[in-house]
């Protein structure tokens, strides 16, 4: 199988996000892809806008696509080769949820785009597949509510059902449905205005110049919302592309006047390193940004060059045995690699690969990662601990175990810390949580631990759940 190249097909879309399927499908990441290709590609705006929708929208609703190819297609699906079930997938997706794409334009051009990697058979087996489901709508019934909730749901909102049972005994079943809904809608462009550069309102008004239409974030007070893909924005010397939720956590990091040093211990791709490193006081201050992947220290390094030139020192370095003596720091952000089930919107092909196993062996190497890094702390000094998912082995339980063993260490309330446009973000507990389904972010979690002024063991961390309230 050969799958179609950019080079060759460049001009039709469709192509385009087929060659991303596919790439996705070989390990790929579809924010990436997506944002590299439509960069090196001048696509007509309305093209690239649906190369985009095509890539996202397929993948966002591949369980759901596949429930409805299952049994019409006569052969199992995966046993298809990938182009076949790639252009299946993506014309069937045009079928039953573009309203702008006519029946005959999704099975004519699907059946197109295959004969190149897979011939002519396959080119026939799509077009039956696809009639058949024209004359069905393009969907198939769901499976009862009452035989199964979890089934049902995992169907209507293409999740898998691993998941949407755990969100379910998470987070009940109301709460469950509206955050599955939340995950299936496109995710906003969001970026960082360099407050070094420019204010929010020249960006915006900067923006409007060349045609674009952007907003103030309402939580964070450097993001702006811009109605435009990414690729539109991108190179823009004084913004950088964040989202609004991972921009609060470099915020509750925080930067205070005086020289301070700050670790980001697992730094790539750099969003937080360069958000934190543009707030720092120009003199005195310094910010080390430390990641195991050389290629993701060469990252953070040209961002951080861009958004705060001679600020950050990178280097090569695993969180889990950090080249530091003790005390070395006055704070210490550990944004430890996690499952990414909060990001779903922007990278939707997440939910396919993740397993139940993979949760549990997260959560002990986050729990590692914290144990490993707390010492650097100086007393006094700060630890804020975070991730980009919603589930709560990789959350609150490993911060709760992190306590039940650091007793020099405090959970204090995130409010303290935010603009107070974001302290109806933070939870009960005094911890940061963001999700789709309630103010639109990217699902992320933070706490911020501050360590006690001596080296003993004060005996005061207190447990998740029992962080101290602000008052104002």
């Amino acid at each position: 199988m050969r799958s179609p190249t950019v080079s060759s097909r460049a001009a039709d879309p469709r192509a385009l996000a087929l060659e991303l399927l596919l790439r996705v499908e070989q390990g790929g990441r579809s924010d990436l892809l997506v944002g590299e290709a439509l960069a090196r590609i001048k696509l007509a705006p309305r093209d690239a806008a649906l190369a985009t929708r095509l890539v996202y929208g397929t993948l966002t609703w591949q369980g759901r696509l596949d429930w409805t190819l299952e049994p019409i297609c006569r052969r199992p699906l995966a046993e298809l080769e990938p182009a076949v079930r790639a252009v299946l997938r993506m014309g069937l997706f045009q079928l039953g949820m573009l309203d702008r794409v006519p029946a005959f334009a999704a099975i004519d051009t699907s059946v197109e785009l295959v004969k190149r990697p897979a011939g002519r058979g396959a080119a026939s087996l799509v077009n039956a597949v696809l009639r058949r489901a024209a004359r069905k709508g393009g969907t198939r019934s769901l499976p009862a509510r009452e035989a199964g909730v979890a089934k049902h749901l995992s169907v209507k909102w293409s999740h898998p059902e691993w998941l949407v049972a755990l969100w379910l005994e998470e987070l009940g079943e109301a709460r469950c449905e509206t955050l599955l809904e939340a995950n299936c809608e496109p995710a906003p462009t969001v970026a960082r205005v360099n407050p070094n550069l420019r204010t929010r309102e020249q960006a915006i008004a900067e923006l409007a110049a060349l045609g674009l239409a952007a907003r103030a974030a309402e939580h964070a007070p450097g993001a702006i919302v811009i109605d435009a893909p990414v690729a539109c924005v991108a190179g823009q010397p004084w913004l950088g592309l964040q989202s609004e939720a991972s921009q609060l956590v470099a915020l509750l990091v925080g930067a205070v006047a005086g020289a301070e040093r700050i670790l980001d211990a697992c730094a790539a791709p750099g969003g937080k390193t360069s958000a934190i490193a543009e707030r720092m006081p120009s003199a005195g201050s310094r910010l080390v940004a430390g990641d195991r992947s050389l290629a993701g220290v060469r990252r953070v390094r040209a961002g951080a060059e861009r958004a705060a030139p001679g600020r950050v020192a990178t280097l090569a370095a695993d969180a889990t045995a950090p080249p530091f003596p003790p005390a070395t720091f006055d704070a210490v952000l550990l944004d430890a690699p996690c499952s990414g089930l909060g990001t779903l919107r922007s990278h939707p092909e997440i939910r396919w690969r993740r397993r139940p196993g993979d949760l549990p062996e997260l959560a002990r190497a986050q729990g590692a990662m914290l144990a490993a890094v707390a010492p650097l702390v100086r007393p006094g000094g700060r630890l804020i601990y975070s991730t980009c998912t919603l589930v709560a082995a990789e959350n609150e339980s490993v911060v709760a175990e992190f306590l039940g063993k650091r007793r020099d260490f405090q959970l204090v309330d995130a409010r303290r810390h935010l603009p107070a446009e974001a302290s109806v973000l933070v939870a009960a507990d005094g911890t940061l949580r963001t999700a789709p389904d309630q103010g639109g972010l990217d699902g992320f979690f933070a706490a911020r631990l501050e360590r006690s002024r001596d080296d003993l063991d004060s005996g005061t961390g207190s447990r998740l759940g029992s962080a101290s309230r602000s008052t104002t």
